[in-house]
């Protein structure tokens, strides 16, 4: 099975595709897609669903997996990011694909076996849970890469 998972924003739009071979999760892909902050939303909206749907063509996924959105604060960030959610579910269904949606908690504890595990505990943790090349990543795409491993691990 083949995943493209995501890290839903709109600034930055974490990605990354991963599968299961031999019962082991493989990262094929990971990426930040970000858009400029001097973009109006509605294009920076369509950079994203541009970007998304070459990454459904290249890799061909079985299916998607998202992180769903929780805030407490800003209430128009958590909007325009359900926005994200809602065209990465739409790209998902029209190309026929399983989507699979995840609470920050469900990843938390399928990555580090803890709720309550911060950023830095899932930073530490992917890496010994999928071979990744060195180098710095921004925190989006590695979360994407920790929704992968959870819809890997909690689809049979």
């Amino acid at each position: 099975m083949r995943i493209l998972a995501f890290d839903p924003g709109y600034e930055r739009l974490g990605v990354a595709v991963l599968e299961k071979e031999n019962g082991k999760e493989i990262l094929l892909h990971s990426a930040c897609i970000q858009t400029s902050a001097k973009l109006d939303f509605p294009t920076r909206l369509s950079e994203l669903g541009a970007a998304t749907l070459h990454l459904i063509k290249e890799w061909s996924p079985n299916g998607v997996a998202l992180e769903k959105v929780f805030f407490t604060n800003n209430s128009k960030t958590a909007m325009q990011i359900a926005e994200v959610r809602g065209m990465l579910i739409y790209l998902a269904a029209t190309h026929q694909l399983t989507i699979h949606q995840y609470t920050p908690n469900e990843v938390k504890v399928a990555v580090t076996g803890s709720g309550r595990a911060d950023k830095t505990a899932i930073a530490l943790m992917v890496p010994k849970l999928v071979a990744i090349s060195r180098g710095k990543r921004l925190d989006d795409e590695l979360d994407a890469i920790a929704v992968g491993i959870t819809c890997l691990a909690s689809v049979r």
